[in-house]
């Protein structure tokens, strides 16, 4: 590499860093030290990995990423701006101001180029195993000799919060067990919560604690500034097919701040002005200039378009070639994309008549569920080990696994968490339409992925069954008392409670 590229690198991550500063600082609220930190991993994996056009951010085969940690919401946004996503400066001026595109928290649907809202901690990093299912599944449906139509990575930056929720051990269990070689996960291991250093509360050895998840781990250790050796990580990890990976970085919160760096008031307050001067020196940068972008910078990350165009339109040559050899899967695949309903979808499902004799509804459900899932076979789900009950198997279609993605029915074993966050992940990713089932009483844990949903009104179903008063006789841990009362006053979530198995069908 010339001086010259190294320079302009160095200008392009500070870029990154003095606007996520001059961001947080004008808003008077935020977390500028991650993205301070973070700006030389998140200018490889956008610059040199990253397949996606900032054009056109709904491209199929695009990688996604993924932001976990979302609070370093800055982080995201610049990479947005500086990449050349529909997202201008003046709404990296206006974050946090009501009715910007660049909220607290990254938000889908707001902000075009964000693959999810990641709020609550560990969230992004389930959604993101659940995008990684999807491709698996799709690459193995769709893909043939010669034509590989779904073949792209999910990258996600997690933090030391995200790994300390447990939701999140539930979703990297079961990446582990399927083997999803295209999930790679960055985990930023700057020590740093709100309350000080996670020495407070945290332990335990991550790595060793992944690798028995069965994941590829690589510590680089304190190398977070150093370009190529986070580029070599990124390429060993692309080239790891069988185990999801997980890069981890000891980086420094807060980066070049000469009273702040690695301090707990460097991760959720502004600097304060004379801080953001100081730092700024340290960078080599105009102390009195704000949310500057040279020139240079924006030529030299702008060229993301021009490559993502180029992307885009070798996959849409590649597509047009798979139409011509396999045009009933290439009308299945786009007919999914689309979100459309086949013809006469629900032509076969079961009315109900008294001779059938006293019927639960699950028993109701499960009849219905099968007499249309042959004719959707975009249709994949699961419950979390309780399909036996809920009854909520495709028949013959047996069990998703790392040695047939193919198959339809999923196996979530007792992960409410992560089986409701997954199916988020899926149907932001597209083409599957994903259900999640499990007794209704475990809405409880199933709960704040359910919401995330809802606020990003996306098309998941959940199968609640047990919601009756004849699950007294379990005791009341599992009798539900304020549960449809509390999913009833949730928004952009709709509720239908049959009362017989005429009604489930017309519910389904």
């Amino acid at each position: 590499m010339t001086a010259e590229q190294k320079d302009l690198d160095l200008l392009c991550i500070n870029t990154i860093r003095t606007l996520s500063m001059d961001a947080v600082q004008k808003a008077n609220s935020g977390h500028p030290g991650t993205p301070m930190a973070l700006a030389p991993l998140a200018y490889v994996v956008w610059t040199q990995f990253l397949r996606h056009n900032p054009g056109n951010p709904k491209w199929f085969n695009r990688d996604r990423f993924i932001l976990s940690c979302g609070h370093a919401s800055m982080l995201l946004y610049a990479m947005l701006y500086l990449t050349g996503y529909d997202l201008s400066l003046e709404e990296i001026k206006n974050f946090r101001q009501w009715e910007s595109k660049t909220p607290g928290h990254p938000e889908y649907g707001i902000t075009p180029g964000v693959e999810t809202t990641t709020g609550p901690l560990g969230q992004g990093i389930m959604t993101a195993v659940g995008m990684a299912m999807a491709e698996a599944h799709l690459a193995k449906v769709f893909n043939r000799d010669g034509h590989k139509i779904v073949d792209h990575h999910i990258y996600a930056f997690c933090s030391d919060g995200d790994l300390m929720e447990g939701a999140s051990h539930e979703a990297a269990s079961l990446a582990g067990h399927f083997g999803l070689g295209k999930l790679i996960c960055l985990y930023d291991d700057n020590r740093i919560s709100i309350e000080g250093d996670t020495a407070l509360t945290y332990s335990e050895d991550v790595g060793k604690r992944f690798e028995a998840y069965h994941w590829h781990v690589q510590n680089l250790g304190d190398k977070a500034n150093d370009l190529a050796a986070l580029a070599k990580a990124l390429e060993k990890a692309k080239k790891e097919e069988a185990r999801p990976s997980l890069i981890m970085v000891r980086s420094h919160i807060g980066y070049g701040s000469p009273n702040k760096q690695d301090s707990a008031s460097a991760h959720g307050e502004p600097l304060g002005e004379e801080e953001v001067k100081l730092t700024k020196k340290v960078y080599g940068w105009p102390e009195d200039e704000t949310f500057l972008v040279p020139k240079e910078v924006l030529t030299n990350m702008n060229q993301t378009l021009e490559r993502g165009e180029r992307l885009e339109k070798e996959w849409q040559e590649s597509f047009s070639a798979y139409q011509q050899a396999y045009p009933e899967l290439a009308e299945r695949l786009q007919m999914a994309l689309k979100r459309s309903l086949p013809p006469g979808w629900d032509d076969d499902i079961p009315k109900f008549t008294t001779s059938d004799g006293p019927m639960a509804t699950r028993v109701a459900s499960g009849k219905v569920l099968n007499s249309f899932a042959p004719k959707l076979p975009w249709l994949l789900g699961g419950s979390a080990d309780l399909a036996p009950s809920t009854k909520t198997l495709i028949d013959d279609a047996t069990y998703f696994s790392k040695e047939h993605y193919e198959k339809r029915n999923i196996a979530w074993g007792v992960r409410e968490h992560a089986m409701a966050a997954c199916c988020s992940g899926m149907a932001l990713h597209g083409v599957i339409r994903p259900y999640a089932a499990t007794f209704f009483i475990f809405t409880d844990y199933a709960r704040p992925a359910i919401r995330l949903a809802a606020l990003m009104e996306l098309p998941v179903i959940y199968v609640m069954t047990h919601d009756s008063i004849g699950v007294g006789e379990d005791g009341p841990t599992h009798q539900p008392i304020e549960h449809l009362a509390s999913l009833r006053a949730m928004p952009n979530i709709h509720i239908i409670r049959p009362a017989d198995a005429n009604e489930v069908a017309y519910g389904w």
